[in-house]
C-alpha cells in the first residue's frame, strides 16, 4: 500500500523527517501484516527549529488569507522569516511578533503594499512590537524596501469605496500638486491618499450618507 504524505514544505530541512522500521527482522511475525506485507511505523521527529519554522508558517499564511494577499507574498514571508531566523538573532522575540513583521515586508518587497496598521490588524501581537522586530529584521538581513507611495494605495482605496475611475484621476492630481507645492510635508502616503480622494469625490458630488 502506497503511503502518502502531505506535500513538503522546501523550506523545511528534508532531515526533520524520518521513517523508522519496526523491530530488526522482517521474518518475526509481529511485523507482517495478514498479507504477508511488512508493517511500517512512519515516525516524524521534528526538531525545535523545524517546528519553529512551522508554526511560523502557518502563522502568515492565515494573515496572508486573512488580508486576501497572493501566495507570492507568502512565500516570500516564509523565507524572510526562514532566514531571520536561521541568524539566531531575535531570540527572545515574539515568533508572531517576527512572522508578522515579515509579512509586512513581504509586502513592500513584492509591490503589494499594505498599510503597517493593516497587517499589524490581523496580527496578535501590539504595533510596537511589531515595528521593533521589523527594524531589527532590516538590520539584521542588511536589506531595505522601497518607500510606499501615495499612488500605491490609491487605486486600492478607490476600489474599496467603489469609486469611478473619474475620482481616482482627480484624488491622483490633488496628491500630486499638494506634493509638488510641499503642502503635504511629514504626512504618510496613506494620509495624503485619503484626503485627496476625500476631496476628490466631494468635489464630484459625491456625499456620504448620514447615520440616523
Amino acid at each position: 500500500m502506497c503511503r502518502v504524505g502531505a506535500t513538503e514544505n522546501p523550506l523545511l530541512n528534508g532531515s526533520d523527517l524520518s521513517t523508522m522500521i519496526s523491530g530488526s527482522s522482517l521474518s518475526d511475525s509481529r511485523q507482517v501484516d495478514e498479507q504477508g506485507k511488512p508493517l511500517y511505523r512512519n515516525r516524524r521527529n521534528m526538531s525545535s527549529a523545524g517546528r519553529v519554522l512551522t508554526g511560523a508558517f502557518r502563522e502568515i499564511s492565515q494573515m496572508a488569507e486573512d488580508l486576501n494577499l497572493p501566495k507570492n507574498i507568502s512565500d516570500r514571508a516564509n523565507l524572510l522569516f526562514r532566514q531571520v531566523h536561521e541568524t539566531k538573532n531575535l531570540r527572545g522575540r515574539s515568533n508572531d511578533a517576527v512572522s508578522t513583521a515579515c509579512l509586512y515586508m513581504a509586502c513592500r518587497q513584492e509591490g503589494v503594499p499594505r498599510t503597517f496598521k493593516e497587517v499589524c490588524g490581523v496580527s496578535r501581537v501590539s504595533k510596537k512590537e511589531i515595528g521593533k522586530v521589523f527594524k531589527k529584521i532590516l538590520k539584521i538581513l542588511e536589506t531595505n524596501v522601497q518607500s510606499v507611495t501615495v499612488e500605491d494605495f490609491m487605486s486600492r482605496f478607490c476600489g474599496n469605496l467603489n469609486l469611478n475611475i473619474a475620482v481616482q484621476r482627480v484624488a491622483n492630481e490633488v496628491a500630486k500638486r499638494a506634493l509638488n507645492f510641499n503642502l503635504v510635508a511629514g504626512r504618510s502616503p496613506v494620509s495624503v491618499a485619503a484626503a485627496a480622494i476625500y476631496m476628490a469625490a466631494y468635489a464630484l458630488g459625491y456625499r456620504k450618507e448620514k447615520r440616523g
